[in-house]
């Protein structure tokens, strides 16, 4: 089977299409059979070996980069749950520490609470794009710990995960207050932000000219990190990412959030599936691409600028 891993850490040039032998589920485990996997900006950190890797060991070389796929089930393992059969259309967040490899393959195998049904009615590179960033931005909110009705800004509206986390707090019973260039008010506005305000410096300052006092809650996909703090109200709460954690002021909650944590729950995998069926949050693919322009789609992502995820086609 093709799998697109490297053999060093390193930039994009490392990475590379080679020739593995087909995985075997074990038990508890399902085989799928790819056909697009999403590129995220983690498996950037993961090509480039800086991955926080705790007392877990990275499976490889090949490093074999990859968090979400779309395929069909080929194969199920012992001691599985009854819900997925061959020939299921699936998706799935995939743990690269843990199952062998990333997405980024022909056939991967992952543990069955990692899997669920497709999106019906989406097509397979959309689909690919789901689960691993939506149930980021879901926990995302969950970790405020926030009634209906408060206020949550939202960074990096206009990018995957901005957006999910935009269109899951509208749907929640939040007011929204979203950041955007110029170029992207009118998406972010489309996604359900209830105010939109631009992004770069005075951003804070425009938040607080907005909402005095400062947001209940924020949803800090932009990575913005200490420099959000003035516009966050005493006693507010911050989810973050890529492991920031503080320092705060004022008594403000700093939620680091890492979805590896949560990819077994399949309940909320599924109701994240059910929220895409239904349109409450829109997957956006910017371009599809082989296989073996896997470097190329890893410098467009580092780049910056996508307002969708790039999928591999591996059908």
């Amino acid at each position: 089977m093709r799998v697109v891993g490297s053999h060093t850490f390193g930039g994009p040039e490392v990475l590379e299409v080679v020739e593995m032998p087909v995985p075997q589920p074990g038990p508890g485990q399902v085989g799928i059979r790819v056909h697009h996997a999403a590129v995220n900006p983690t498996d950037l950190v993961l090509r480039a070996g800086r991955m926080p890797l705790g007392e877990r060991v990275l499976p490889g070389p090949p490093y074999v980069p990859g968090m979400d796929a779309a395929g069909v089930v080929d194969a199920v393992g012992p001691d599985c749950d009854g819900r997925l059969a061959v020939g299921d259309a699936v998706v799935a967040v995939v743990d690269p520490l843990t199952t062998g490899g990333g997405a980024y393959a022909e056939h991967i195998i992952v543990p069955v609470g990692s899997v669920v049904h497709a999106p019906n009615g989406l097509q397979s590179s959309a689909a690919a794009t789901v689960l691993m960033n939506a149930l980021t931005a879901r926990l995302g909110l969950d970790a405020l710990h926030l009634s209906v009705g408060r206020t949550v800004l939202v960074t990096g509206a206009a990018g995957v995960l901005g957006g999910y986390a935009v269109q899951l707090a509208k749907a929640q019973g939040f007011v929204v207050v979203a950041d955007a260039g110029p170029e992207d008010v009118s998406l972010v506005r489309g996604l359900g932000a209830d105010t939109v305000l631009p992004r770069g410096a005075g951003f804070v300052d425009a938040v607080l000219d907005r909402v005095p006092g400062g947001v209940d809650g924020v949803v800090d996909a932009a990575l913005l990190e200490a420099a959000l703090l003035p516009a966050v109200a005493a006693e507010g709460a911050v989810a973050s990412f890529r492991g920031w954690r503080g320092p705060a002021e004022r008594e403000i909650t700093v939620h680091p959030i890492f979805v590896s944590t949560r990819i077994a729950d399949t309940t909320a995998l599924q109701w994240l599936c059910e929220q895409a069926e239904s349109g409450v949050i829109s997957p956006r693919v910017a371009h599809v691409l082989s296989p073996d322009r896997a470097a190329a789609a890893h410098r467009m992502v580092a780049a910056g600028g996508l307002r969708g995820r790039i999928v591999l086609d591996f059908s």
